[in-house]
């Protein structure tokens, strides 16, 4: 179990060093990414909340780079397309977010941890979807698929997954942090403050 974002092609992005990834791919989040896969998340992130202020939020600045991160940086729940990803290493089925999944959601995860409980992720065209019964944990790939592939899994797993969740995004949240000090300094302070609300974790 990983936390992923969906990324977009950086097609003519130069505000700061991005790397190349195929578009509509998932980016897993943790302490090993290279700089510019720092800056990829970052600008992914950043690009889900570049939305124009409404009369809540204060007026862009004039500046590219402070216009582009307005928005993370002025919106109270900022938000960033992917969520968790699962793959069962045996079979190679993979549980992906869905197009209603948002990473800054994890935490509803803990649901599933304290008794029977269903999450949906997405609607058509595809609808993942984690349901506890019991002792088991099931992921539908697809809820609308009779033979959709599935992962199941023991209920006591699912805590142990998540601590290693919590683990990855917090060593992600350090490195984006340090990455926030040499290309944005400017905005440091503000990025770290607000990929910590993405993430749901503390300052």
């Amino acid at each position: 179990m990983r936390p992923v974002l969906e990324i977009l092609a950086p097609d003519g992005f130069g505000l700061w060093p991005v790397a190349e990834v195929e578009p509509f791919a998932f980016l897993a989040l943790h302490g090993g990414l290279s700089p510019a896969e720092v800056g990829t998340a970052v600008m992914r992130i950043a690009g889900c909340n570049d939305i124009d202020p409404d009369g809540d939020r204060p007026p862009r600045p004039a500046d590219p780079l402070g216009s582009f991160l307005h928005g993370l940086l002025t919106f109270e729940h900022p938000f960033a397309a992917g969520g968790l990803r699962v793959a069962d290493s045996v079979s190679g089925t993979e549980f992906l977010p869905g197009c209603c999944d948002g990473l800054e959601d994890w935490r509803d995860w803990h649901r599933l941890t304290d008794g029977d409980g269903v999450l949906g992720f997405g609607h058509e065209p595809v609808s993942p979807l984690a349901e506890r019964t019991g002792d088991t944990l099931r992921l539908t790939v697809d809820s609308e698929r009779s033979d959709s592939s599935v992962i199941e899994l023991s209920a006591a797993a699912l805590p142990p997954l998540l601590a290693g969740v919590e683990r990855d995004l917090t060593d992600f949240l350090a490195l984006a942090t340090g990455w926030a000090a040499r290309h944005v300094p400017d905005h440091r302070a503000g990025v770290s403050a607000a990929l910590a609300r993405v993430l749901d974790l503390p300052a």
